[in-house]
């Protein structure tokens, strides 16, 4: 087998295969014997005719078909491995030659994953920020606790802070009517700060019964990307204004609240709460600046076939998310000013940059030798089984596709592990 290799791109390569001819005899002896499984010739058991008088009795055209099919697969296997490419794309074939069982040439253009060379992953040291409580945030989830566990009672006047309401609400544009600014029966406590600035604050001084049209702005990092810095018109109907019993915040309330004896026990476990969600984040953002650093310092190429992929999974939970929120597609489209080709176009370098970070933690993986056992796929089976009630559900996870993503999953989460212990 004689093999050229010429690459377009750092990721996209041209193979010219030529076959030599005892390979061509040995693929041509494996495909007659798959057809000597299922041609009969007088005077021979079935599967026992010698291969000569197999060829002399099947059609000449399926035969070549099939022979040049199998030929190509395993040629191409084969010089995949002679040059050390790993492909993750299907190959396009083009047959350039071909005699039949002594000469064989055809080119396979494929996408590949292109060279790799890690940066010196082991040696980068960041900084992880030190996490800490302070006892105004402490104080604000027990006032909040209080305001929940309040009595509510009903009152004929009109809304001020400390107050909740139930409301219905709608938004718009100037295009119209905007999806995701709307709400039923909603009950909001005036001064929480759970809805943008400016909402609240405009409310306060309506009765029940009373509706208020008003201007208000979202924050520029406002959750959803969309909506940042929009001014939307509201138009809020008050349907209900109760006053909030004001609790006084001591032992005996700690005692109504849960299994404390006293409110420092109550303050005491408000933050851990805290300390262990901030811990977390802290973690988790400290690992995205690792595998971002680290991608940074490596040689890596995005395939495209992997970043198309990759935006269809980024396309797909955000519809996902869109479902949630009452919004199509198309309504966030508009709201965003892009047609859908712009969309995907904005979030290609993201798509690129993700793509990059799993290639070289599965580089790194492979370097540091790191596997997922069978019983640590399995335990982690088991576990997010154990999250679901409905059987189908359950099944869903065994199937072979799902079982591979869960491994991969695993996989990352070791190297991620590893990544964050050579940082220490």
């Amino acid at each position: 087998m004689q093999v050229i290799s010429k690459f377009k791109t750092p990721t996209k390569v041209t193979l010219t295969i030529t076959a030599a001819p005892d390979e061509l005899e040995l693929v041509k002896k494996h495909v007659l014997g798959h057809f000597r499984k299922r041609v009969s010739v007088p005077g021979f058991r079935p599967g026992k005719a010698p291969l000569n008088l197999i060829e002399k009795n099947i059609d000449r055209k399926v035969f070549l078909d099939d022979f040049i099919e199998h030929a190509i697969n395993d040629i191409y296997k084969k010089a995949l491995d002679h040059e050390n490419i790993r492909p993750v794309s299907m190959p396009n074939v083009k047959l350039k030659k071909f005699v039949p069982f002594s000469n064989l040439e055809f080119d396979a253009e494929v996408e590949t994953l292109g060279e790799i060379i890690l940066g010196g992953y082991k040696q980068i040291k960041l900084t992880k920020p030190k996490v800490t409580v302070s006892t105004v945030e402490i104080n604000e989830v027990v006032e909040n606790i209080a305001k929940r566990s309040a009595n509510r009672s009903k009152v004929d006047r009109p809304a001020k802070t400390g107050d909740e309401v139930i409301i219905d609400f709608s938004g718009k544009d100037k295009k119209g009517p905007v999806a995701g600014t709307d709400g039923k029966d909603y009950p909001l406590l005036i001064g929480s700060g759970n809805f943008i600035p400016g909402f609240e604050e405009n409310i306060i001084g309506t009765q029940a019964g009373g509706t208020k049209e008003f201007d208000a702005i979202f924050p520029s990092d406002y959750g959803v990307e969309s909506m940042r810095s929009r001014e939307i018109t509201f138009t809020v109907e008050v349907k209900k204004v109760n006053e909030v019993e004001k609790l006084k915040i001591d032992d005996l309330f700690a005692t109504k609240i849960g299994p404390f004896k006293q409110l420092t026990d109550l303050k005491n476990d408000v933050k851990r709460q805290l300390m262990q969600e901030k811990q977390q984040k802290a973690d988790r953002e400290h690992e995205s600046r690792l595998i971002e650093e680290i991608t940074k310092q490596s040689k890596v190429q995005a395939p495209d076939s992997i970043v198309e992929q990759q935006l269809m999974e980024m396309e797909g939970e955000e519809k996902r998310n869109l479902v949630y929120r009452g919004q199509t597609w198309q309504e966030h489209l508009s709201a965003e000013g892009v047609s859908e080709q712009q969309h995907r176009d904005r979030q290609r370098p993201t798509a690129e940059d993700r793509v990059k970070a799993g290639l070289v933690l599965s580089e790194i993986a492979k370097t540091e030798h790191l596997k997922v056992t069978s019983e640590e796929l399995e335990v982690r089976l088991q576990i997010l089984k154990g999250q679901y009630q409905d059987p189908k559900m359950q099944a869903e996870l065994d199937k072979p596709e799902n079982r591979q993503d869960i491994e991969a999953r695993l996989l990352t989460e070791k190297t991620i592990s590893k990544l964050v212990d050579y940082n220490k």
